[in-house]
């Protein structure tokens, strides 16, 4: 398993927590990726939203590219993955500024590629908007300039959104960053099987988690024989030292209370096709984190790791709160645990 976390730039992850000591600042993100390649992180995410969907759109957030590139400067050897949304960006730039990134991280930085779902958003920031299907008719155009630019000395496309007509990109990347896409829908699997590298899942059971996998490596199977490099999921996770003590805070986080910060759920319900109903208790915390159900003492957090590795899954995303007390603690407490049982089972 590796392990990467969702890089708290929106001041935490539980919508019902005003304050969760972990301000979206470019000095608390840069502490949290530095302390966690100490920790032993493999990967970070950096959501990429212009308007703050966790604690409400009126409150502070950081931009997901600029931090990235700061935060390439001052790290040494983890993966720096930032989302990107076709309908705000122009592909042949955007290949630019990951090549630059690139080099800036030493051939560190990845992509996670999302068809947007906020009307509200793109309405604010000037993004194009359209029917579901044809976001990823956009995406499609958007991934095939990119893939393009990185690859050939001089690169041409003529599509219905895009058009580049003997583009040249120098420097290449140091190697063509690993691009991550998740999605429910038929439409958006068949983007991501055709065009993608890894595919990354919202929180779900391990009966949830294996269906989906068996059902990409079908899917890529299909349009290629390369399988995907990777079947990641998000996880938020709360370690205690006792299950009590665990359910206690799963309580405290998940009295739901309507405010702001709730302003994006009626989109991001009505306006994706998702494959297992959302309902406000999960949309407490971002990315469905609490159905992988990694609550617990470490022992019961590192045997529910084992399953999901035994299904296929090899990257966690995870979300804990407040990030830098609970990273250590995870790292600290479960890490070395699924090491263990993982030896344990091979034996």
């Amino acid at each position: 398993m590796r392990y990467g976390f969702w890089l708290p730039i929106f001041g935490g992850w539980l919508r019902n927590v005003d304050d969760e000591q972990m301000p979206p600042t470019f000095d608390y993100v840069k502490e949290v990726i530095q302390s966690a390649e100490k920790w032993g992180y493999d990967t970070t995410l950096i959501a990429e939203l212009y308007l703050n969907d966790i604690k409400g759109p009126e409150r502070d957030s950081l931009e997901a590219w600029s931090t990235a590139a700061a935060l390439a400067a001052v790290t040494d050897s983890i993966e720096i993955m930032a989302a990107v949304r076709p309908n705000f960006h122009n592909p042949a730039v955007t290949a630019k500024m990951a090549s630059t990134i690139d080099h800036i991280s030493n051939g560190r930085f990845t992509l996670n590629v999302v068809s947007a779902w906020w009307q509200e958003e793109a309405r604010q920031y000037g993004g194009a908007f359209t029917e579901h299907d044809e976001r990823y008719d956009r995406t499609d155009e958007f991934l095939q300039i990119l893939k393009g630019l990185w690859s050939q000395d001089t690169y041409s496309f003529q599509g219905k959104f895009y058009h580049v007509a003997d583009t040249q990109l120098q420097p290449k990347p140091i190697q063509a960053p690993t691009i991550y896409a998740g999605g429910e829908s038929p439409r958006g699997k068949q983007t991501i099987s055709q065009y993608c590298d890894a595919y990354v899942m919202h929180g779900g059971t391990v009966e949830e988690i294996s269906q989906k996998i068996s059902d990409m490596k079908e899917r890529r199977l299909q349009v290629t024989s390369t399988p995907f490099q990777s079947f990641g999921m998000a996880a938020y996770v709360i370690c205690r030292d006792t299950e009590e003590e665990a359910l206690e805070e799963l309580k405290r986080i998940t009295q739901v209370k309507q405010s702001s910060a709730y302003a994006g759920y009626k989109d991001f319900t009505s306006k994706s096709q998702l494959e297992q109903q959302v309902e406000l208790l999960d949309y407490s915390v971002s990315n469905r984190g609490l159905r992988p159900n990694l609550i617990g003492t470490p022992n019961q957090i590192a045997e529910k790791i084992i399953d999901y590795e035994e299904v296929g899954l090899d990257l966690l995303l995870l979300q804990c709160s407040p990030q830098l007390e609970e990273m250590e603690r995870f790292s600290k407490q479960v890490m070395p645990l699924v090491e263990e049982k993982r030896k344990e089972t091979q034996t």
